[in-house]
């Protein structure tokens, strides 16, 4: 099991970014990597709140985890502190045990000049998904959430 670490500062307040993570219109539109779209099946924005979401690759050669081009996971929410924290514990739905097993989503806000500093830690990331490939996902993900919280 694998963690990764990624940081982005964004040239917008907490309580802002915040929203972003907690709205299911705004993570449709930014928790999901280039190449892929997302569909929100459930999203309960609260402590115990269910979370169900699949990403397609939109490259008819790329391959999924659930089915022949589609990463869908399901888990909770487990804490949320506002304009400060959001926990979440995700599986993937798959029949591959190497992809199996409860992940921890932590994504943590702190102030930082002119902005917020986002920082996202993936825990338990399954050994064979490579870590280099969660982390170019995370960040096309923050790229794609900075420039949400920060329009307009």
């Amino acid at each position: 099991m694998g963690t990764t670490r990624i940081s982005r500062r964004v040239k917008a307040p907490r309580a802002k970014v915040y929203r972003a993570l907690l709205d299911e219109r705004s993570v449709a539109a930014w928790r999901v990597p280039d190449g892929m779209t997302s569909h929100v099946h459930v999203f309960e924005p609260r402590e115990g709140g269910l979370v169900r979401i699949s990403l397609t690759y939109d490259a008819p050669t790329e391959t999924g985890k659930t089915t022949a081009h589609t990463d869908t996971y399901h888990g909770r929410f487990v804490k949320l502190v506002p304009d400060e924290q959001v926990v979440e514990v995700v599986e993937f739905e798959t029949a591959d045990p190497a992809l199996r097993g409860e992940m921890t989503i932590t994504l943590s806000l702190c102030d930082a000049d002119g902005g917020t500093e986002i920082l996202a830690v993936h825990e338990g990331l399954p050994s064979s998904v490579p870590a280099v490939d969660n982390e170019t996902g995370w960040r096309m993900s923050l790229a794609k959430l900075a420039a949400l919280v920060e329009a307009g």
